[in-house]
């Protein structure tokens, strides 16, 4: 009985990996592929971590202006104000 077109590039697909892991090099390609993964979904959860806790933040800045009683506005944690000019002295 013949195989089918998948079932044919599926065993194709398990010998290549099979040769692939018995190559040092290829090895080293592989579990460095693999240490990447773990990294980004160790980063994806740290960055929607911080995404929460801004969040938090600027909901506790409302709450501290609200009881400060004043219009003032929650001071930007990230912004940079741009330098001041100054004109030449004449003189």
């Amino acid at each position: 009985m013949a195989k089918n077109p998948l079932s044919q590039l599926a065993s194709l697909g398990e010998e290549v990996l099979g040769k692939a892991s018995q190559n040092p090099t290829a090895a080293r390609v592989l579990n460095g592929a693999m240490q990447l993964k773990e990294r980004v979904d160790d980063l994806s959860k740290r960055v929607r971590g911080l995404e929460q806790m801004e969040k938090r933040l600027a909901l506790l800045e409302k709450r501290i202006a609200k009881l400060e009683g004043g219009p003032r506005k929650p001071a930007a944690s990230s912004k940079t104000t741009p330098a001041k000019k100054t004109s030449p002295k004449t003189g």
